[in-house]
């Protein structure tokens, strides 16, 4: 799979993307993320991609040519257009399913507004999705941008060891993930659950299930209605 990410700050999602698992994958050709400077495709002396809105307001509002010239020759030798996502608070709200759905795209283009946003004409000429990480706003998109690629990243085929530990984990089955421990068994007065220690595999497969149904149920009770609804339960 290939991201590029089109930025005001490609140094600032660098730092975080060569770092961890997902450096290691990248390093090891396992992804292709790059981060593109948007003022780079500039026609302006001094770089500059935002100007004032058209009907007043605060702030200022990135321009469309800049954004579509990077657009245009990043993609250029690409097979097909990239599935183009903006990351805006007015986008459809990022979850695993949206994650499971993008990292089976071959390519992904994502840009990153900042100031007031961008041009809507760049937006309705080349996005197909608006995407949302959380009902609140940032000073750009770069953080949200970051969290859509690593979510996606670590679904693709060797990023990570196996399968099983990303399938394990909350959201994958629509639930959220049951506790973990590690050694010592006994920590501070608290001791590891006995199950956990009898190698019985169904009691442990058992305990897994029922406790992530109790923490869904406590702590996202819409999520597990969902849950109850799609297995057909009432």
């Amino acid at each position: 799979m290939r991201i590029d990410i089109a930025t005001l700050f490609p140094e600032m999602c660098e730092r975080v993307l060569d770092e961890s698992i997902l450096g290691r994958a990248r390093r090891a050709g396992k992804i292709t993320v790059n981060c593109h400077n948007i003022r780079d495709w500039s026609k302006d002396k001094h770089r500059r991609v935002d100007d004032t809105t058209y009907g007043g307001g605060m702030g200022m509002l990135m321009q469309a040519e800049p954004i579509y010239r990077c657009f245009l020759d990043i993609t250029k030798d690409m097979p097909q257009k990239p599935h183009t996502i903006y990351m805006s608070p007015k986008g459809k709200l990022f979850n695993q399913q949206k994650a499971i759905e993008f990292s089976k795209k071959e390519n992904i283009f994502i840009i990153c507004g900042h100031y007031e946003g961008v041009d809507q004409r760049i937006i309705d000429k080349i996005v197909d999705e608006e995407i949302s990480v959380g009902d609140y706003v940032l000073t750009g998109g770069e953080l949200p941008a970051l969290i859509v690629a690593d979510a996606v990243a670590r679904l693709c085929d060797g990023v990570l060891s196996a399968n099983v530990c990303f399938e394990d984990e909350s959201h994958y089955n629509g639930l959220l993930e049951y506790p973990q421990y590690t050694k010592p068994e006994e920590w501070e007065g608290m001791k590891v659950p006995e199950v956990l220690l009898s190698g019985h595999h169904k009691n442990i497969d058992d305990w897994r299930k029922e406790k992530s149904l109790e923490i869904t149920k406590n702590n996202r009770p819409d999520m597990y209605e969902k849950y109850l609804r799609s297995i057909g339960e009432n």
